[in-house]
């Protein structure tokens, strides 16, 4: 039986025009996504997405809360954690690319799934994330809105990042993130993205949602499970998405998968292609079961 490795049809051709010089590779964008985990009685759980069929990109495949880094996630934030230059050399980044691909990570987890990683201070992280505007952190009863109403302002770039945690008076709590992992698009894609995978820990008295508009549903569940459904043809996953759930799979606890990842490797990960007489490899290095040979006629003719 087939698994659910995502792989867009149209790739056979790009890769034949990239190979001629007919198609020139885009830059990828820099982007993040975290991987929320909760412990359970059988062991912890991870919160998917999946995306609308209609998504031009990975359209109905499995994903974790995520996107692109936004210009104004660079600016300076009330920040606790190891400080921006220890992310650049865990990140192997520049220290204004680290601080803003972790503000990203923040930052597009409340937007997709309603969680923050934040607190008041910063040995504190905030409770519930939504309901009655008059009760919560850094507003008063005469603000305009509530956090639905900053979520979508940030979703709609309406507001920056950076004003929204310094209006709440709130501190960004990068040491509930663990980077995880990193990779690239492939060069063929016409989409591409340079993505960090963080790992984090689901705040007590916070809950997930489904607030993202690329997205028609989401679950809580199990990576062995997950992976499994994966293996049967089930879920349809980009192999970032299913190596990083296996990875998870060791774990007893979300915060054993937390302390782990300062142990992770996080050399990109970068797809390459090559043809052999009429066949199409296609080969994630050091990621083997993804490699998948494609008979296409007239090979690069």
């Amino acid at each position: 039986m087939p698994d659910g490795q995502w792989y867009p049809p149209e790739w056979p051709e790009r890769i034949r025009a990239l190979a001629a010089g007919e198609f020139v590779p885009v830059v990828p964008k820099r982007a993040a996504t975290v991987m929320l985990l909760r412990d359970a009685p059988d062991g912890p759980a991870v919160h998917m997405l999946r995306r609308r069929a209609s998504m031009a990109f990975a359209g109905g495949a499995y994903a974790y809360p995520g996107g692109g880094v936004d210009a104004r996630d660079s600016r300076p934030v009330r920040w606790a954690g190891p400080p921006v230059a220890e992310w650049a050399r865990r990140l192997g980044t520049d220290e204004a690319t680290a601080q803003s691909v972790v503000c990203a990570a923040v930052r597009e987890t409340f937007e997709e799934s309603g969680v923050l990683l934040a607190g008041l201070t910063a040995d504190t992280v905030l409770g519930a994330v939504s309901g009655d505007e008059a009760s919560e952190p850094g507003r008063g009863p005469g603000d305009d809105g509530g956090w639905e109403a900053d979520r979508q302002a940030l979703v709609d770039r309406e507001l920056a990042f950076a004003d929204f945690l310094d209006r709440r008076g709130l501190v960004l709590r990068s040491d509930l993130l663990g980077a995880w992992a990193r990779w690239i698009t492939p060069e063929f894609e016409s989409r591409r993205y340079d993505t960090w995978f963080f790992v984090a820990a689901l705040p007590e008295g916070q809950q997930t949602r489904n607030a993202s508009t690329e997205a028609d549903r989401t679950v809580w569940i199990r990576p062995a499970d997950a992976a499994a459904g994966y293996d049967r043809g089930e879920l349809l996953m980009m192999p970032p998405t299913i190596s990083t759930l296996r990875d998870l799979v060791p774990y007893a606890t979300a915060a054993k998968a937390v302390a782990a990842a300062d142990g992770r490797d996080l050399a990109p990960v970068l797809a390459t292609a090559r043809w052999e007489d009429d066949t199409l490899v296609l080969s994630w290095p050091g990621h083997e079961e993804f490699t998948k040979r494609i008979p296409i006629a007239g090979g690069t003719r």
